[in-house]
């Protein structure tokens, strides 16, 4: 049986007082494309670094592909790519001497570095910039290279952390064709994003968190039906609304983080007034 590309127990990340992320039990299945979703300081990017090796868990454990993260943190990172929000990339290289370097740095031959180095370059349709800096990049070129980066190696597991934030109509239509290239072959890609429509198109599942706590996990047909949500073990809402239509990932998204402690909708922006606007 094919281990859970993903599976976390009970992950927790304490900054002194403050819980950013409380005992959360996450499982990725493989060949999934997540969409992981929250509002801002849910706790969506301190998961991802823990789950990259970025930053250690106060307490639980965290399985990728089937291999304990604590007891083989090397191994596994050769399994892996990660586009982090901030991409981290090296300014004074160009872009072919960038991926040249990831290249040898996860162990692959010369010959094998350098080909896959010129079919990112081709595909991401930055073969012409051979003599300008990265930091003489676009964002949405930087962005482009650093899923070519996370890739060139040929991982199982990928991780992107708002890859398209700030990016054009033209690149974000590259990364998508990356990525689900990458579904196709059985890869498995969490993703973190706060464009809604995006992940209602790219991703086959959706999990959910709020004040740290994994509040929804499913497909996107259960979360419809109101199955996968925390406290709830069956269908307790329509998947379709009254005209017939099926809801949204926003309305989905809404019902379910926009309510407050004691579960009582939220006042949207359109019901609140500002006084000097009114």
């Amino acid at each position: 049986m094919t281990p859970p590309a993903i599976d976390t127990t009970a992950l927790t990340r304490r900054f002194d007082d403050f819980t950013a992320v409380d005992h959360l039990n996450l499982r990725v299945d493989a060949g999934q494309f997540l969409g992981f979703l929250g509002p801002n300081g849910a706790g969506k990017s301190t998961t991802i670094k823990m789950l990259t090796g970025l930053l250690a868990p106060t307490s639980g454990s965290i399985r990728i592909l089937g291999e304990d993260f604590e007891a083989r943190p090397a191994q596994i990172k050769r399994q892996i790519g990660v586009v982090p929000e901030g991409m981290a990339l090296f300014g004074r290289l160009t872009a072919s001497e960038y991926l040249r370097f990831v290249g040898r740095m996860y162990g692959l031959d010369r010959a094998t570095t350098l080909r896959r180095t010129q079919e990112l370059l081709d595909f991401m349709q930055l073969a012409g910039e051979e003599k300008k800096l990265i930091a003489d990049f676009s964002h949405g070129m930087q962005k482009k290279l650093a899923l070519a980066a996370a890739v060139i190696h040929g991982p199982k597991v990928l991780f992107l952390d708002e890859p398209f934030e700030g990016v054009d109509a033209v690149a974000a239509g590259t990364l998508k064709a990356m990525l689900q290239r990458m579904i196709a072959r059985g890869a498995t890609i969490f993703l973190t994003s706060h464009v809604l429509e995006i992940v209602e198109r790219l991703c086959s599942h959706v999990a959910i968190i709020h004040r740290g706590q994994l509040v929804a996990q499913g497909s996107l047909d259960e979360l419809r039906a109101g199955a996968g949500r925390a406290g709830q073990s069956g269908s307790t809402t329509s998947a379709a609304q009254p005209g017939g239509e099926k809801k949204s990932l926003e309305q989905i998204f809404l019902e379910i983080v926009g309510a407050d402690r004691e579960g009582n909708p939220a006042a949207t922006s359109v019901e609140q007034e500002l006084s000097w606007l009114s």
